[in-house]
């Protein structure tokens, strides 16, 4: 056998001891990092209820948080992604255009789009569904101008893509005319 021309190396060896140290202090680590996160959701959402309240001077938009949507996630609970105020019916009241999917621990749920109002005292609650989770869409720059609902949807071409992924594209707006929410489509691309 042929000797090392190397330092004993000994003190290398990681015993059961080191690595319980290790992981004790990682988990501190993050357990740190965990509590010192900001809580961007509500701020931003108390910053556009504030910001819509002041431009309006009526009554405030309805709470997306607090509605109940038809949108069955078990014990997952569910997320509002996003969500936008303003006046889509002419009335001069604001209703609330909410982002919505079940909760998950990774991957990218399909989402919803439904319009909220809340009369004067009672709970918000959902009067149309723009984009139906069913329809396996994901939802981006949503936005609410001059009564028109407008949003980029994300979708699949086929079972193949994988869902992280989605390599359709569309523009959609929505209008209020009579007694319905009428959707025009933009343009439609695939994904490079």
């Amino acid at each position: 056998m042929q000797t090392s021309a190397l330092p004993d190396l000994a003190h290398t060896d990681a015993k059961p001891v080191h690595w319980l140290a290790t992981a004790t202090a990682m988990a501190a680590v993050v357990a740190l990092a965990g509590m010192l996160q900001p809580d961007a959701a509500t701020a931003t959402a108390s910053a556009s209820e504030h910001r819509v309240t002041t431009q309006q001077g009526g009554a405030p938009p309805a709470k997306a948080a607090d509605a109940a949507y038809p949108l069955d996630c078990g014990a997952s609970g569910r997320t509002v992604a996003d969500s936008v105020p303003g006046d889509l019916d002419g009335d001069g009241g604001p209703e609330t255009v909410a982002v919505v999917h079940c909760s998950a621990g990774s991957g990218t749920p399909p989402q919803g789009v439904y319009v909220l109002t809340q009369p004067s005292g009672a709970a918000p609650r959902v009067v149309a569904t723009l984009v139906d989770p069913a329809q396996k869409l994901t939802v981006t720059d949503l936005t609410v101008h001059d009564g028109l609902v407008s949003a980029t949807l994300l979708g699949y071409s086929s079972i193949d893509v994988p869902r992280c992924c989605p390599d359709e594209r569309e523009s959609a707006t929505w209008q209020w005319k009579g007694n319905a929410f009428i959707r025009s489509a933009g343009s439609a691309a695939r994904a490079a």
